[in-house]
């Protein structure tokens, strides 16, 4: 549990105050002022006790929400992304809000229109004989001899003609996989 830092009561000082009303049978209003909180609250963590209901905090989240998207209206909003209608589509032809729609598609994970389409796998492909397929590359680096203007902030003195360095690279198609000799 996440006790935020001006929460008067923890689930440790509750169970203290419990404990101080229950076994020794001291006033609500007695433990409430000297606890700092109204005899309400005290009031309410004893029956909370009796009860068996534990003395952690209760989740927030409403029990029911009068005013929720029916489940039949929300599966007709995936049955018709599926057909690759977009949001300001669906909003229009069922009359809601776009950003309704753009909920639920975001909550079923079909906001996006790839989320439509299967995974392609990739496609592999290999050679018989190393070297039947080779796919070259090359890439051009500049040489570096020193700090430059962008960290000294001088740009009086340059270095030309350092030149380049050049990385070749080369891939076979054919997986070359080598064997263990004993």
């Amino acid at each position: 549990m996440d006790i935020h830092k001006n929460a008067r009561t923890t689930p440790h000082s509750r169970a203290a105050i419990v404990e101080r009303i229950t076994r020794l049978g001291e006033s609500v209003k007695g433990v409430a002022r000297a606890v700092g909180i109204c005899p309400k609250t005290v009031r309410k963590w004893v029956a909370r006790a009796r009860a068996g209901d534990g003395l952690g905090d209760r989740s927030s989240r409403p029990q029911r929400v009068p005013g929720a998207t029916p489940a039949e209206l929300v599966e007709h909003i995936e049955r018709l992304r599926r057909q690759r209608w977009t949001s300001a589509e669906i909003a229009e032809r069922l009359r809601l809000g776009r950003s309704t729609v753009a909920r639920y598609l975001a909550r079923r994970g079909l906001a996006r229109l790839r989320a439509l389409e299967p995974v392609v796998p990739v496609q592999r492909y290999e050679r018989a004989r190393p070297g039947e397929l080779l796919h070259l590359d090359v890439k051009k680096l500049a040489r570096i001899r020193g700090v430059g203007h962008r960290i000294t902030g001088d740009r009086r003195t340059r270095v030309r003609g350092i030149g380049w360095e050049y990385v070749h690279v080369a891939v076979s198609g054919h997986p070359i996989i080598p064997t263990c000799e004993h």
